[in-house]
């Protein structure tokens, strides 16, 4: 059992031995092949034309000779058949000549059947010293991906392999990379929304507890009552919307395939009800204004990254806000504009990131930090994008454009 386990246990032993087997059978395979051919070319001699004369030219014997096998050092013996149907036998006796060194056959080590076992084990060398540097190379690659995997498995996310080449195992090592890169990046975001979250949970709860403690041994008047009232319910409403934003953005970063059915939407009447709601002016650009635009989406979800990026202009702006809607190639583009303070260049993108918040805003604005999150997840899952960019007319404020594929 001892000597057949690293056999069980080592790949590039089974292959290596499975090749060679191959091609020692296949070369015995061929040997027996010839050895029978060559019997068989034994068995039936071939035949000669014979003519026999005597010493005027006259011909005495004219027919067809057939030799006939005999054991080795008994000579010649042809059977001659004439024309006429007489039948003679033609004996020659074995040859003796003296052979010179060089005529000599091969030596006896290399005649029949000792040259076709020779044979058989120069082949068999050679495959064995040819054939194993090959396996072992590519078995060492697997044995690379196989520890890598189980670094992976042991909590190592940030292990990668070698990719090497364009077969199979470097297909392999790529495919790996890109699973492993992925888990790595979505362990690393539901841990930075963890933490996140657990900061932002702890603001608003700990404004209740407070106004909970004025209220009880304070004693506060009547006509404060109301104001600590409000206060709390608004807290209570910004937790309510922080645990659903938090809730929605985990399924969003985790793909998950139940967030709701894809159908067409009537972009132009979700977003003229959304406008409805924050006071917003629609405006629908492009050539052919009154064609409605429908893109193959979501409704919650895309209500979602309307709503938020109207909620958003909403927060920090100091004037009107407008959505423009318009067609642009087999796009559909949502551009909602603001008259706030902008948005500095250098932070542009990181504006989309979760939980964060431009330099000087104050959580006593509104919102937990996820809008502008969500709606680029949202963006994404419907294979679109979202970005910020100044006004086009140069004034004060901000746009943000979502793009979506249209029907």
């Amino acid at each position: 059992m001892s000597l057949i386990s690293p056999f069980s246990r080592r790949l590039y032993l089974r292959i290596w031995l499975a090749v060679v087997g191959g091609v020692l059978v296949f070369a015995f395979a061929i040997g027996m092949a010839w050895r029978w051919a060559a019997e068989q070319s034994q068995l039936q001699p071939p035949s000669r034309e014979v003519r026999i004369t005597d010493a005027q030219g006259r011909t005495l014997v004219d027919g067809v000779g057939l030799r006939q096998r005999r054991e080795p050092g008994e000579g010649v013996l042809y059977r001659i058949e004439s024309a006429t149907g007489e039948v003679f036998e033609m004996q020659l006796s074995p040859r003796t000549p003296r052979m010179r060194p060089e005529d000599r056959g091969p030596a006896a080590w290399l005649r029949p059947p000792f040259g076709f076992l020779w044979m058989l084990a120069l082949v068999g060398m050679a495959v064995t010293v040819g054939v194993f540097p090959i396996i072992r190379r590519l078995l060492q690659r697997l044995e690379l991906l196989q520890r890598s995997v189980q670094r992976f498995g042991e909590g190592d996310l940030s292990v990668r392999v070698p990719e090497h080449g364009h077969d199979e195992v470097a297909a392999l090592a790529r495919q790996f990379n890109a699973a492993a890169a992925r888990i790595e990046a979505l362990v690393q975001s539901h841990k930075s929304l963890l933490a996140n979250a657990s900061h932002e949970l702890r603001s608003p709860l700990t404004r209740i507890r407070m106004g909970l403690e004025l209220m009880q041994g304070g004693a506060p008047s009547a006509a404060l009552l109301p104001t600590f009232g409000a206060e709390i319910q608004r807290n209570i409403a910004e937790l309510d919307q922080l645990v659903d934003e938090i809730l929605l953005a985990s399924r969003l970063d985790a793909g998950a395939p139940d967030m709701g059915t894809i159908e067409p939407v009537d972009l132009m009447g979700l977003a003229a009800e959304e406008c409805a709601r924050v006071d917003a002016e629609l405006l629908v650009g492009g050539d052919d204004a009154a064609a409605p635009i429908e893109v193959p989406a979501v409704s919650k979800l895309l209500r979602r990254a309307v709503r938020n990026l109207l909620e958003n202009a909403r927060r920090y702006s100091q004037g009107g806000i407008t959505l423009t809607i318009a067609r642009e190639g087999c796009d559909a583009v949502v551009r909602v504009c603001d008259h706030g303070p902008g948005v500095p260049p250098d932070q542009r993108e990181r504006i989309f990131e979760p939980f964060y918040r431009l330099p000087g805003a104050s959580e006593r604005s509104g919102g937990v930090g996820l809008g502008l999150a969500l709606v680029r997840s949202i963006a994404t899952r419907h294979g679109g994008s979202v970005h910020c960019e100044d006004r086009p007319d140069g004034a004060a404020g901000a746009c943000f454009v979502l793009r979506v594929p249209a029907g």
